[in-house]
């Protein structure tokens, strides 16, 4: 058997295409004592990702050239010679873009099939779900009866943000890029209210959505839509700063209105964070998310595009606003299904 991963085959300039990725063939992998053969049934594609394909110095290592792309991956091992894993069990952690690979046992953990659709550990009970919590609750801290601002909102952080944001009883405005996203935070979620950037009555529609001004704005855009969202901060508002994907394939610094005196102006707290931060508390995290799924508070969307060689489609899809919810990519079915 052969196996076969997607290299970075060179470092994109503005949107990656056909020319950033490489597939390439090879052989098939055999543990070593400790390790295990892990195939992938999904991988997850990320904005932040995209950071990782500059050069240059970042809160992680770029991605190298001629060498695997890695990321979220859930997968099953087929082959251990570790005695934590057996064959059969259902593993998630940072790997290869890879159909198959060796890895430590150090390097992935289990993933309980019974608790929910495994594919949720790399969502709502994962990373995407840890940053929505993390950020929004330790930075954001919403409060009852405040509005809670959220960009990129039919996004995998941005859904749950919002949710998160309903149950401690704000009120939650979403902003998002189509009428089906729209459609969907609020008849489905149940925002208060949801615009569509790319209205021309947007900033009309803003002021009035946000007539008692923010509160907290979970940052995941930047750019123009967070210049507007800026002139309505109240005093003492909390800006947790996740993302700016409108800038990722920018090919020059993006500029913009300077924020520092209305930072000033509203005594506000703008920070950035990283969910790596809160690792040690990610059981806290995770439980919380679960336990609100199971009381039906919480619910999360995925859009699942299928077959490895789809992979860099799908994340070039990302910044095209494709996905509803968690963009994965579907490789492989568990062999013990």
């Amino acid at each position: 058997m052969q196996n076969e991963e997607i290299q970075l085959a060179s470092r994109p300039v503005g949107l990656p295409d056909e020319k950033t990725f490489r597939f390439v063939t090879t052989e098939m992998p055999t543990p070593n004592e400790e390790e295990i053969l892990v195939k992938t049934l999904y991988l997850s594609v990320d904005p932040y990702m995209r950071g990782r394909m500059r050069e240059g110095k970042s809160y992680v290592a770029p991605f190298a050239i001629d060498e695997a792309i890695s990321g979220g991956v859930i997968g099953e091992v087929v082959e251990s010679k570790s005695s934590n894993f057996q064959k059969g069990d259902i593993v998630t952690g940072m790997l290869n873009w890879a159909r198959y690979q060796t890895v430590n046992e150090t390097s992935v953990q289990k993933v309980n099939p019974s608790l929910a659709p495994i594919s949720t550990s790399l969502g709502v009970l994962g990373m995407p779900g840890a940053t929505a919590y993390f950020g929004l609750m330790d930075i954001g801290q919403p409060k009852e009866g405040e509005t809670v601002v959220v960009s990129g909102a039919a996004g995998a952080v941005g859904m749950i943000v919002g949710q998160i944001a309903k149950i401690q009883g704000a009120h939650v405005v979403g902003i998002a890029g189509s009428q089906e996203k729209i459609d969907y935070l609020v008849n489905e979620l149940n925002f208060d209210a949801a615009i569509n950037y790319k209205d021309p009555d947007f900033k009309t529609k803003l002021k009035e959505a946000c007539s008692n001004g923010v509160d907290v704005y979970f940052e995941n855009v930047g750019g123009d839509i967070s210049d507007e969202v800026f002139k309505r901060l109240n005093v003492n508002a909390r800006i947790p700063v996740c993302g700016a994907i409108s800038s990722y394939n920018n090919k020059e610094i993006d500029l913009g209105p300077r924020v520092q005196t209305l930072l000033i102006q509203n005594r506000a707290l703008m920070k950035g964070f990283l969910v790596f931060d809160y690792i040690d508390r990610f059981p806290e995290g995770i439980k919380q998310l679960a336990g609100w799924m199971m009381e039906g508070k919480l619910k999360y969307e995925e859009t699942i595009v299928e077959g490895f060689e789809n992979t860099p489609e799908a994340f070039e899809g990302l910044f095209k606003g494709t996905n509803l919810g968690k963009l994965l990519v579907k490789v492989a079915e568990p062999s013990l299904t």
